[in-house]
């Protein structure tokens, strides 16, 4: 988090991630391709060239995979959640994997006759109804342009320009590419593949993917169903029944989650449970010096008026709470965000709670 544009805003944590993503990246390529030369020996052997095109293709299917089940496994499983905090990363690699892997493949297979490598790559189909015939490589060109335009998107410029509903509405259409890549990958190189290897590696991955999504959506939709009463009031519980810098997260039924946070001192406040950046889940994060943290990206909020400290602008709703006792009560209705809120605070033996 940081109140002015940087490309880049690297922190240790931030270049240990992205030193372990090349490294990775960088002895997977390695591997294939040497596997790929003492494998293939003559008369049958593979070129280098192709074999670098293939393990490129090959690591961009496996990052992708992997991008597509950080989300639902952080809802499934809270030890999962820190790989969402540099996820755009991660996105960012695998289109610079995906692309190079596009112009290698172009060149290579397009780059030796009169036409331009494009047209040369794309041209000489005989019917799009035929599935020898049909283009897959415009399938997958569809789906690198989709990765730029997120890859080129992905930066908090764009979504404080775009809007974090919009932003993130838009980068919806990863699942559109995540298809196209299937399609470009079945009606290509599995035409010639004759082990079933890996169409079962492809399509498992696709079902993995598939049944962890299920899961979350289910998972999330069961909160839902048990939504709390809607009236004046919603009963958010026991204060001892949420751990100190921690949160309840209420689920009214239709409105926005409510996230109700118990700070060290025992005071309570109620936030909406969305982040003004990217719509995280605010109740899944603490409260870190004072401020709710959320665990995404790290933007905080002053827990009594949702406002970020300054220099920082940006404003979540607020709900005003109660205590009867223990037990914490909040007002249904959310109050315009950085409205102040007074924490509400246990009575003390002494005064005759």
């Amino acid at each position: 988090m940081t109140n002015a544009y940087r490309w880049v805003q690297w922190n240790r944590h931030k270049r240990v991630y992205d030193a372990v993503i090349a490294a990775a990246c960088v002895l997977f390529l390695a591997v294939f391709v040497g596997l790929g030369v003492a494998l293939y020996q003559p008369p049958s052997e593979i070129t280098p060239p192709i074999l670098l095109i293939r393990g490129l293709a090959t690591l961009a299917i496996v990052l992708l995979h992997i991008i597509l089940a950080i989300g639902p496994l952080a809802r499934l499983d809270d030890r999962f959640a820190p790989l969402l905090y540099n996820r755009r990363h991660l996105g960012v690699t695998f289109f610079v994997i995906a692309a190079a892997h596009g112009v290698l493949a172009t060149l290579f297979y397009g780059g030796f006759g009169v036409r331009d490598p494009v047209s040369a790559t794309v041209a000489g189909y005989d019917s799009f109804a035929s599935i020898s015939g049909f283009p897959f490589e415009v399938l997958g060109l569809l789906a690198l342009l989709i990765f730029f335009v997120m890859a080129a998107t992905s930066h908090d410029f764009w979504l404080s320009v775009l809007g974090h509903r919009f932003w993130k509405t838009l980068h919806m259409l990863l699942y559109v590419a995540y298809g196209l890549v299937l399609a470009h990958v079945a009606l290509g190189s599995l035409q010639s593949e004759t082990n079933p290897l890996y169409a079962v590696l492809l399509f498992g991955g696709t079902a993995l993917i598939a049944a962890l999504h299920t899961l979350a959506g289910v998972r999330e939709w069961r909160r839902d169903s048990s939504a709390a009463a809607t009236g004046a009031w919603i009963d958010a519980g026991v204060i001892d029944d949420i751990e100190p810098g921690a949160a309840r997260v209420l689920c009214p039924g239709g409105q926005e989650r409510i996230a109700v946070f118990r700070a060290e001192d025992d005071s309570v406040c109620a936030v909406s449970n969305v982040c003004a950046h990217q719509g995280g889940p605010l109740g899944e994060g603490r409260i870190i010096d004072g401020c709710i943290t959320c665990p995404w990206h790290g933007y905080q909020y002053r827990p009594e008026d949702g406002q970020s400290p300054p220099p920082y602008t940006e404003k979540i709703p607020t709900y005003e709470v109660r205590l009867e006792g223990r037990r914490i009560f909040v007002r249904a209705d959310a109050s315009a965000p950085g409205t102040l809120q007074t924490p509400a605070r246990p009575r003390s033996e002494g005064n005759g709670a």
